[in-house]
């Protein structure tokens, strides 16, 4: 069974059709590249799949369970964490404090409890700022912890950002161009990250990328998608070569 599987998924905007019958399928454990042309349709499957938009058509299934037109709160729960192409902190809160909110989710207490601020309640909160220090070391950021957000070099807030989503404890990570705005070096360095969380943390991790020296050396599957249809699908070597993929991205025929 695929860990998430779409079928004849469709979205459409005043008329016009942003996503048209995408069929897709990630396995457990597996790290698949979503890519195409700007406005080819990948930030509006990745808002599909998380609950931001509903589908006016298809299906999505979550390791066989079906969360089509979930709110995103329930979506997160059931195991699904994002980051987004523009950066989205808290930015006037503490860089500890972005990660706490996350793990909010999972507080060992009551509102009644954190209302009357029972001990339970401090003890639950000395827990959860423990478990984001925690998260924050992995990513090199606990030093920082007290900064705010907005203080962070934007590599570090990048960071930060892909920390928070894992402190929801997903088992699938989507990634909205983690890359952007980042130098050849900080890619490198992304590409090591990302390779190591998805060991570490046990996770399938759904990538849109445009920058293909980071798509060609992290995925094991890649899917192509043109006005809102998937045009290709196969391993890296084979989205390479593919005369229609190339096509779709200089925007002239192939011979």
């Amino acid at each position: 069974m695929p860990h998430l599987q779409i079928n004849n998924l469709c979205k459409a905007f005043g008329g016009l059709s942003a996503v048209l019958n995408f069929d897709f399928y990630i396995n457990k454990g597996e790290l698949v590249g979503l890519i195409g042309p700007n406005g080819a349709g990948k930030t509006t499957v990745f808002n599909l799949i998380t609950g931001v938009y509903k589908p006016d058509q298809g299906n999505i299934y979550l390791n066989g369970e079906d969360i089509t037109g979930m709110p995103p709160y329930d979506i997160c729960k059931k195991g699904i964490a994002r980051t987004f192409q523009n950066i989205r902190l808290f930015n006037d809160l503490s860089v500890l404090d972005n990660v706490k909110i996350s793990l909010h989710i999972y507080v060992p207490y009551s509102l009644a409890t954190a209302f009357l601020r029972l001990p339970v309640f401090f003890k639950g909160e000395d827990e959860i700022t423990q478990q984001a220090i925690k998260f924050l070391e992995i990513f090199g950021l606990d030093k920082k912890k007290d900064e705010k957000a907005s203080n962070l070099p934007y590599g570090e807030q990048r960071r930060l950002e892909i920390a928070r989503a894992l402190a929801t404890r997903p088992s699938l990570l989507i990634l909205d161009e983690p890359a952007a705005g980042m130098n050849p070096n900080e890619t490198k360095e992304l590409m090591e990250l990302i390779n190591w969380i998805r060991s570490e943390f046990d996770l399938s991790i759904l990538l849109i990328e445009h920058d293909m020296s980071l798509v060609m050396g992290v995925c094991e599957r890649i899917y192509v998608l043109d006005y809102g249809q998937i045009i290709a699908e196969g391993i890296p070597e084979e989205i390479r070569n593919n005369k229609q993929v190339i096509e779709a991205y200089l925007g002239e025929e192939v011979d």
